[in-house]
């Protein structure tokens, strides 16, 4: 496949996606915003139209920065600190191949924001932008460093901006730049720092003998160069990636919520199954017989799970993940079988010898077969559990939900891939989330 075709594609996943995305009128109303969202990015990849955001601490200069791209002042750069008091955008008239609209956003500084809502600020302006300029204008501070690591997370396409270079010498900008690079968390090592000056001063002697400074010409020239050259070649890749991942953090949210609201359910259903599996397995004495009905009742099991959860998985997708839950699980997979051969076959000899012991033989037989219904009960909940971390995870769905969407384009467009080894997708769900939503 060539480039030129993967973004027509995309479109078409993402629309079919969208289009059979099943929610209740709860889901609806609570997730009301971040629908409007999802579809607001959905138009933009139709569209072709970008959103670069620039970001920071207040007074580092985003204002003069965007004014400086725009060629004149549209955005107030007042003396006071905090002049930008909430976000602003402007249509930015640079012609870029492949995009129709390029629109530069400013936004409040984050030191002006209380801890606690500084994350939401970087996630929602990294929800709502293609690619962000954290602009700086000196070493790293730990707000700072706290940003990098949110927008990181979302996977948000970073240009790391040192402002105001004017202020040192050539030597002084080089220990800054290897200071910044020291700080910077492992996984943005590679991000690239344009030095710049967006609105410099210079020193003008008066008539009367006093020194004042005077603007003079921004120098931003390598920052738009990048800027460019970068929207000339990826554009269009940006705005797939953003709004994969905008639909891939919306479906993992719905599911999430799901499991969470439905675990009580699940917990009902999956001791159902397992109190049937462990009577059948206590009163059965056919080994095979056992294998088999633990199967069936696993089947049909997953198959009331995907019921609870509203995922629509049918009987052969079920029976498919119960071989993938099988190979993931040596307990499922390998000791379940062991055990219960080895326990049957002890149970089935003393049954055949009870002739012979005069009804002694049958005395072990009871706690053998308590600890094969044990045994099946476990399981039962394992197969419970793994059902419902498959269905989180979207993994029984391949082809159709957005992560795999992404994995499928890279496969076919290597810069796709490229782009996905530079800014990678990190997991939005901790393991310790996961365990809370699990049944």
């Amino acid at each position: 496949m060539n480039y030129t075709s993967t973004p027509e594609l995309c479109k078409k996943l993402l629309r079919e996606w969208r289009q059979k995305l099943a929610l209740s009128e709860l889901e609806k109303e609570q997730h009301a915003g971040s629908l409007i969202a999802l579809d607001r990015q959905l138009n933009c990849l139709t569209n072709r139209h970008l959103r670069i955001a620039v970001f920071g601490r207040v007074g580092v200069g985003k204002s003069s920065l965007l004014n400086a791209l725009l060629k004149r002042e549209v955005f107030a750069t007042d003396v006071a600190h905090g002049s930008t008091r909430r976000t602003k955008s402007v249509s930015w008239h640079q012609p870029i191949y492949n995009l129709k609209k390029v629109e530069l956003i400013d936004t409040p500084g984050i030191d002006e924001i209380a801890a606690s809502g500084r994350a939401r600020l970087a996630s929602r302006i990294a929800l709502n932008s293609d690619l962000v300029l954290l602009v700086i204008d000196n070493d790293l501070s730990l707000i700072e460093l706290e940003a990098l690591e949110t927008l990181l997370k979302c996977g948000k396409p970073i240009l790391l901006v040192l402002n105001r270079c004017d202020q040192w010498n050539p030597n002084e900008i080089n220990q800054v730049l290897g200071s910044i690079r020291n700080r910077l968390p492992d996984k943005a090592k590679h991000l690239k720092i344009e030095v710049i000056s967006a609105a410099p001063r210079i020193a003008k002697i008066q008539p009367n003998g006093l020194i004042r400074s005077k603007k003079s010409r921004p120098r931003i020239k390598s920052l738009e160069k990048a800027l460019i050259n970068l929207l000339e070649q990826q554009g269009e890749l940006l705005l797939m990636l953003n709004a994969l991942r905008q639909a891939d953090n919306f479906s993992e949210s719905i599911k999430s919520e799901r499991l969470k609201r439905r675990k009580v359910e699940a917990q009902g259903i999956i001791g159902k199954f397992a109190a049937i599996k462990a009577s059948g397995v206590a009163m059965n004495p056919m080994v095979m017989l056992d294998l088999a009905t633990g199967l069936a009742l696993d089947t049909a099991l997953i198959v009331q799970l995907s019921k609870l959860y509203g995922l629509q998985l049918k009987g052969t997708s079920a029976r498919k993940l119960l071989k993938q839950l099988s190979i993931h699980n040596s307990l499922l997979g390998g000791a379940q079988i062991s055990i219960q051969f080895c326990l049957g076959i002890i149970r089935h000899i003393l049954v055949m010898a009870t002739p012979l012991t005069g009804g002694l033989s049958l005395a072990p037989a009871g706690p053998i077969a308590l600890v094969q219904a044990a045994v099946a009960v476990q399981t039962t909940k394992m197969t419970g559990r793994l059902a419902a971390k498959e269905f989180l995870h979207g993994s029984h769905h391949k082809g159709s939900q957005p992560s795999s969407i992404i994995y499928r384009l890279a496969s076919k467009d290597p810069r796709i891939k490229s782009c996905l080894n530079y800014w990678p997708i990190y997991k939005r769900t901790e393991m310790n989330m996961v365990h809370t939503l699990l049944p």
